[in-house]
């Protein structure tokens, strides 16, 4: 039986187009586990792959879709430059690790992950010239805030087409939503559960029966109405599967509003700092 596939996409400001669902790999530290979750996640009908350097496993995600033998023309890849290997030079190097790494010519999408003060212009620079270079088909930028932005937009070239942030119903950053969909910027939403913290809400637990959906696919499916993309996590190919399956269902205009309203601008963490290893390549 061949695989499902998520066809909804969303088009870019730079006339690329990525799926408005893609599957997240953070925490995925071994080989096994990782063939486990991208096998459950292709055949649930992901396409697109997000990693990052500072998930130190890009190099189990690269064998992973080739042992799988997954299409490269298939599929859409996402990176992220970590903090430790920002600048221009620093980063040109860094991606050409990732792309090693990965054992792929290209990214469909680089982001930068973490804004740095003493490289923020720099950085961009380089992630410019690797698109020019056809190293990544698009560029992006991830935990930016309205004021980074503007900053950035002082001497890009060309602005980020998408803006990775933590976005769930307990922190929907509304206005930083409205300023990115003004300048046609993408919001993906990373931690779109907020870390299962909004699973066991009340209101979203009758909705969910209401529907005859779990909790977890009444948010995702808020955030797909909402336009925005989402990269759920999970290595239980249940979930997996049961996340993507929210392609057959509406909210309705209240419903969409009650979810709205349970902002409490309440983040669930920022990501551990990550200890680099001396001498690790990036």
């Amino acid at each position: 039986m061949a695989p499902t596939k998520i066809t909804n996409t969303i088009k870019l400001a730079d006339g690329n187009r990525m799926p408005v669902m893609g599957f997240g790999t953070y925490k995925i530290g071994d080989q096994e586990t990782m063939n486990t979750a991208i096998d459950a996640a292709w055949n649930a009908g992901y396409r697109m792959f997000d990693t990052a350097m500072l998930y130190r496993n890009e190099d189990i995600l690269g064998p992973t879709l080739q042992q799988l033998g997954l299409p490269r023309e298939g599929l859409f890849l996402t990176s992220k430059v970590a903090e430790v290997v920002q600048g221009y030079d620093r980063t040109m190097k860094a991606v050409e690790g990732s792309l090693k790494r990965l054992q792929t010519d290209y990214l469909d999408l680089l982001l930068v992950h973490w804004p740095v003060r003493e490289h923020f212009f720099d950085t961009w620079k380089a992630m410019e010239q690797l698109k020019a270079d056809g190293k990544v088909r698009s560029i992006g930028v991830s935990n930016y805030t309205i004021s980074h932005l503007e900053l950035l937009a002082t001497q890009a070239k060309e602005m980020p087409v998408v803006n990775q942030v933590e976005y769930h119903p307990y922190l929907n950053q509304q206005a930083l939503f409205d300023y990115d969909k003004e300048k046609n910027i993408v919001t993906e939403a990373w931690s779109p559960l907020g870390r299962r913290a909004v699973l066991d809400n009340p209101m979203l637990m009758k909705m969910a029966k209401h529907h005859q959906k779990s909790v977890a696919q009444i948010v995702l499916r808020w955030e797909l109405q909402h336009e925005l993309v989402t990269i759920p996590k999970s290595t239980h190919p249940d979930r997996i599967k049961e996340n993507a399956e929210i392609f057959d269902f509406d909210l309705d205009v209240d419903e969409m509003t009650m979810i709205d309203i349970l902002n409490r601008n309440e983040r669930t963490g920022n990501e551990p700092e990550i200890v680099y290893e001396t001498g690790k390549q990036y």
